[in-house]
């Protein structure tokens, strides 16, 4: 007996493109934890303060997360 596949895709982290105050990092990871975004921006925000690691992760998430409805991109097909 085969099990069927499940129709649910699994979830992305994305950037938020509605709940953004600079980039929608906060935003769209409340949305991947389910948690609100103002303890995701006060996670930076005090991450920040103390060591400097909160602007570093935000500076990298908002260079390597997509935003939540950008297109796919392309690749180059082979000959």
């Amino acid at each position: 007996m085969n099990p069927t596949p499940s129709p649910i895709s699994p979830r992305r982290l994305t950037r938020s493109t509605t709940d953004r105050k600079i980039g929608g990092v906060a935003g769209g990871l409340a949305s991947y934890l389910g948690v609100d975004p103002l303890a995701v921006r006060l996670g930076f925000a005090i991450g920040s303060l103390f060591s400097g690691a909160g602007l570093i992760a935000y500076i990298l998430m908002l260079a390597f997360v997509p935003e939540q409805d950008a297109p796919a991109v392309a690749r180059p097909v082979a000959a």
